[in-house]
């Protein structure tokens, strides 16, 4: 519990750090964040494979921000989060049952066949997003001022994400409605 708290904190705060410590700080001091946004990880490692690939990478971007002393591999952070998600969300619609249905079924062990077919065009949706997000997120990375690139990935891209999670909660309970009445 705690481990989850402290990695949402890190991860919220991370691209605010970015921005006010660029420029005074050097990047490799910065990639201290990172490797403890990495650490709060850990505990999830058993258990999910998207997050030891975004373990793993955020340890590869910490080695290279060391290594070269940029700011940019910090940056990229944000992207690495989504390409991991997209590819947890995305592999679970290829083979198995797709992630949305699986916490669906944390629930709702007994889904109807109607839900089934909501969860994967939800799922499929969260793919969506993680890509557009991504996509955004490195090219504020690449081309946008630090300014720029922590208001995105720092404030926008979770406003968005709660307007996903809100959306889509809210069509689910008219799809509860309209399937369950």
């Amino acid at each position: 519990m705690i481990w989850n708290v402290l990695a949402a904190a890190l991860t919220l705060l991370y691209p605010l750090a970015i921005w006010f410590g660029h420029g005074s700080i050097e990047p490799r001091w910065l990639a201290g964040l990172l490797l403890l946004a990495a650490a709060t990880r850990l505990p999830a490692l058993k258990v999910s494979q998207a997050a030891r690939w975004t373990a793993g990478g955020a340890l590869l971007l910490v080695a290279v921000a060391v290594g070269s002393n940029a700011v940019l591999p910090l940056k990229l952070y944000p992207v690495l989060v989504n390409v991991a998600m997209l590819a947890a969300f995305g592999a679970s619609l290829l083979a198995g049952m797709p992630m949305v249905e699986r916490l669906a079924r944390l629930r709702e062990p007994d889904l109807p066949p109607a839900a089934v077919a909501y969860t994967r065009r939800v799922t499929q949706a969260w793919c969506l997003f993680f890509a557009a997000n991504g996509t955004i997120a490195l090219g504020t990375a690449l081309f946008a001022s630090e300014a720029a690139w922590s208001l995105y990935n720092g404030v926008i891209a979770y406003i968005l994400m709660g307007l996903m999670f809100g959306g889509e909660y809210l069509l689910r309970m008219r799809f509860k409605r309209l399937h369950h009445a």
